[in-house]
């Protein structure tokens, strides 16, 4: 018994004597429809404490909650050590959200201003296809970043904002144009209306642009959109069940040219792909000849 009180003795006075550190906080997530699965990276802590952003809570180290409702939710993680000492990490996830939704952006968050996207520099790939039916590939000579390449990197400065309520703001920056297509630009404005051509090779150019002043777009998770097309039958071809993008007016997004509604084909929180038309081929103007998938990315 001596031999046992002193070795708790020994032990209690060097834990007595240890300096302590506060503890370090991190969190993993993982998601899947509306289950979160949650791992705790902690140092030094021994309980922890988890607030789900819906109301709910849990001890648990590494709990998985399923919310009610998709949405955008902050869950938030605070670890406390065995002497009381706390530190706290929050982790905003977008859970089960709908295409609208991840299109336009958190609605409720405070100073909300819409979500704003821009051509991605690094994912956008100047994917050319026929503009026919089955979006047929063709030899494409354009990679990642090729547009910079071309001498037209302005084209990754401008922004489009959508807002929760349809309303939708274009910013062409400094030099007052758009990317869009060298052909459109030859015909509606007999060339006057080129700013860069650098890109013409490909078909592509800047040309002025004002953007619109009360704009709005519109949305539609599937519907059957007819396209003119000098490869369907009647000069139309239809893409079944596409989600698609609409803007009143002149407005666009990404890229000008006769055609300005657009295929949404992936979103995600933070970026998405458009399929987009050209009517390239000036014997057929102003039907498309060809399709570009381009992709965006969120504006942080």
């Amino acid at each position: 018994m001596a031999l046992t009180a002193g070795m708790i003795l020994f032990q209690s006075c060097k834990k007595e004597s240890a300096t302590t550190e506060p503890p370090q906080v991190g969190v993993f997530f993982s998601i899947v429809d509306k289950q979160a699965a949650f791992t705790s990276l902690t140092l030094r802590a021994t309980t922890w404490n988890w607030e789900f952003g819906d109301g709910t809570s849990s001890t648990e180290k590494n709990p998985v909650h399923v919310y009610k409702e998709g949405g955008y939710y902050t869950a938030k993680l605070t670890g406390t050590n065995a002497q009381g000492e706390t530190a706290s990490y929050s982790a905003n996830l977008a859970v089960a959200l709908t295409p609208y939704a991840l299109l336009t952006g958190d609605h409720t968050a405070a100073g909300y201003h819409g979500k704003t996207w821009k051509l991605s520099s690094t994912i956008s790939g100047g994917l050319y296809t026929l503009a026919d039916a089955n979006f047929t590939w063709i030899a494409d000579p354009l990679g990642a970043g090729i547009f910079g390449n071309l001498g037209l990197g302005e084209v990754y400065d401008d922004t489009y904002t959508f807002s929760f309520d349809g309303s939708y703001s274009h910013d062409v920056k400094a030099d007052g144009a758009s990317f869009g297509g060298y052909v459109y630009e030859l015909i509606t404005t007999g060339g006057a209306g080129i700013v860069n051509s650098n890109g013409s090779d490909y078909g592509l150019c800047t040309g002025k642009y004002t953007p619109e002043a009360g704009a709005k777009f519109t949305f539609i998770e599937k519907e059957n959109f007819a396209v003119p097309s000098k490869y369907g039958d009647g000069g139309v071809v239809t893409y079944p069940n596409v989600s698609t993008l609409d803007f009143t007016g002149t407005e666009f997004i990404g890229f000008m040219d006769h055609q300005r509604k657009v295929i949404v084909q992936e979103i995600t929180d933070s970026s998405m792909k458009l399929v987009m038309f050209i009517a390239a081929d000036p014997d057929n103007f102003p039907k498309n000849s060809l399709a570009l998938t381009l992709s965006f990315d969120v504006v942080r």
